[in-house]
């Protein structure tokens, strides 16, 4: 179980019906406007929840499938978006971290450090060797990211033996349509902070991005294996867990 507390934050797990419902109204909030966001995959899945310790009020939430390897990859929920097969041979546990987000008043970055630390946490206790999800980015048009992708895909594609193919009827095949190259500093401000986050872990994506029309999202398979995280990186994350 998760339990974490750093400054103003606490991270832990989700442990009644009402922790639940608060974070698909965290959830909906962040990704609607309001209401409640929910799905099929919330009732098997591990909630962490981010609070302010003083007020305990709910600042952030994120949730994880874990699955034994990757013969249980089609379970995920990023599987109905990507053809996932080249990743079914991955022997060691896996979980998949979705549904991230941050209360949308707030800009705290020690908000995105807990959160990390807590799936620091999570991944330990878990043995996982690969760390997976959709990251998104908000709205529709692609081009408004083409610094961003030219990015992703000069830098950050899959290895061939895992790279994700089509599944999705509406994509934007960024490796194969972008020639420009990239501006660092543009495709940094525009990167969405968790992907930089993937990124800076080592991580690598889909050579395309999901349009997700009812999402209002575009988002890329993104990838992290454990054992080829920095071991600066490590420890930094290490260091809020303590």
């Amino acid at each position: 179980m998760i339990q974490l507390t750093r400054g103003r934050y606490r991270a832990r797990m989700a442990d009644t019906d009402a922790d639940i419902l608060a974070a698909q109204s965290l959830r909906g909030c962040a990704f609607h406007g309001g209401g409640v966001d929910k799905d099929r995959f919330d009732a098997i899945c591990d909630h962490v929840l981010i609070e302010e310790t003083r007020s305990g009020s709910l600042v952030c939430c994120f949730r994880f499938l874990p699955l034994a390897s990757g013969d249980e990859i089609g379970r995920s929920y990023s599987a109905q978006y990507y053809e996932l097969s080249a990743l079914e041979s991955f022997s060691g546990p896996m979980v998949e971290m979705g549904r991230f987000c941050i209360d949308p008043d707030l800009r705290d970055p020690d908000i995105l450090r807990v959160a990390w630390g807590a799936m620091t946490a999570y991944v330990d206790d878990k043995g996982v060797e690969l760390l997976f999800g959709c990251a998104s980015f908000a709205g529709t048009d692609a081009h408004a990211y083409d610094d961003a992708f030219a990015m992703l895909k000069a830098r950050h594609l899959a290895p061939r033996r895992w790279l994700p193919r089509v599944k999705a009827p509406d994509v934007f095949r960024f490796a194969q349509r972008l020639r420009l190259k990239p501006d660092a500093k543009q495709a940094m401000l525009r990167m969405p902070p968790l992907l930089r986050t993937y990124l800076m872990m080592g991580g690598w994506v889909s050579d395309h991005a999901v349009v997700d029309a009812q999402m209002n999202t575009l988002h890329v398979f993104t990838g992290v294996e454990i054992a080829a995280i920095p071991p600066a990186r490590k420890k930094l994350l290490r260091a809020v867990v303590g």
